[in-house]
């Protein structure tokens, strides 16, 4: 994994990617690959004793398991190899790239297209989103998850509005399937076993939320510079993900204007948005493209994986003749994790957003900015 664009002087070390990658191995209904998977994240470059340079930022993830599949995935060719030995795949999974990327990119063997479209990339994301953590944690925002539903069970709604997620992020993580609804998550693993004994896999809604932030992150001005318009794509490009909503999200859609839109006050004590505060959120923390000093709150919904140990109907690419999809080895349910790397994708959406708004080559460069920033703000905030 390769970051650019962090500030000098952020102090981090490995142990700060250690602790995210271990976050995201966690859940109920995870496989076997997890006791192969031990991921902790190397740094190579771009920080020096425990402080970043300003320059790219490298991370070395080590697969424990290549030792077996040198043969398989070798550069080089292996005239001597079966089938069975190069693991070849003709036989693609519903749901997943393989037939797609088969076609697209003119290939016979499967094993070309699933093992780069496999979630198992999302270990990237996630080293790279523990540094952009790291850098927002210096301005005082936070980010967790927790998740929402699982198949057909749902949690009830965290009964606080979160204004540091830190506490929130430690409920969910003590929870098989992050969770906050203890009754719910109960139900929610029995659902997991349930689908393990069909040899079928569930999906589910998790929530990211981000407290902290300052009014006035991304822009109007241009449709890709809307902060709305960057989540939604940075948590849709997770794999499996099929839905994304902020705030109060479809249910807005069936809903008045007068019960959706947030009526605004004056607060003086709230200096990062400007002295002003929203009576609710339906808005998730953004109106316009821009953050508006509320928690911003986004939700992504999880297709079951597409990997079953129950094989659905599919073709062989060699004959052209009906066949049952290829097994290979996956999760039953893989939605606490995947909360873990929306995590990840919202800190690097809204890191991206700071050092846009605040630039800067080293940290104490960016704490000048947005120091002056946030004392603007709080002038106007005194008018209010």
């Amino acid at each position: 994994m390769i970051l650019e664009g962090m500030p000098a002087g952020l102090s981090v070390g490995s142990g700060t990617v250690a602790a995210e990658m271990r976050r995201r191995q966690l859940g109920h209904g995870r496989g076997e690959r997890m006791r192969i998977e031990q991921d902790e994240g190397e740094i190579l470059s771009g920080v020096r004793l425990g402080e970043t340079l300003g320059s790219p930022i490298a991370v070395w993830i080590a697969n424990r398991d290549f030792e077996n599949w040198r043969v398989a995935m070798s550069a080089d060719p292996v005239p001597e190899a079966d089938d069975e030995a190069l693991r070849r795949v003709y036989l693609p999974r519903p749901g997943h790239a393989d037939l797609v990327g088969l076609l697209k990119y003119d290939r016979e063997d499967a094993r070309d297209v699933l093992e780069r479209s496999s979630a198992r990339e999302t270990a990237a994301r996630v080293a790279a989103g523990s540094l952009a953590k790291s850098l927002l944690a210096e301005f005082g925002v936070t980010i967790g998850s927790h998740v929402q539903r699982i198949g057909d069970v749902e949690a009830a709604a965290p009964a606080y509005t979160p204004t540091d997620v830190t506490e929130m992020n430690r409920e969910a993580d003590a929870s098989p399937v992050r969770c906050l609804d203890p009754a719910a998550a109960a139900e929610m693993m029995k659902a997991i076993d349930a689908a393990a004994a069909a040899g079928d896999t569930l999906g589910g809604v998790f929530e990211v939320v981000a407290c902290g932030l300052p009014v006035g992150l991304g822009s109007y001005a241009s449709w890709e510079e809307r902060l709305d318009g960057r989540f939604a794509a940075a948590l849709m490009s997770i794999q499996a993900m099929k839905g994304v909503e902020i705030g109060a999200g479809f249910l807005a859609a069936r809903s008045l204007g007068s019960e959706v839109h947030d009526e605004i006050e004056p607060d003086r004590s709230r200096t990062r948005s400007g002295g002003y505060r929203r009576r609710r959120n339906n808005a998730g923390g953004l109106e316009g493209g821009m953050t508006t000093g509320e928690p911003v709150v986004v939700r992504a919904a999880m297709k079951p994986l597409s990997t079953l140990m129950r094989p659905l109907d599919s073709v062989d690419v060699r004959s052209g003749k009906p066949a049952r999809a290829v097994r290979e080895r996956s999760d039953v349910c893989a939605v606490p994790a995947a909360a873990v790397v929306g995590e990840a994708m919202a800190a690097l959406v809204l890191a991206d957003a700071m050092r846009e708004k605040f630039g800067g080559d080293s940290l104490g460069e960016m704490r000048t900015n947005h120091e002056a920033y946030l004392e603007r703000l709080g002038r106007r905030g005194r008018k209010a």
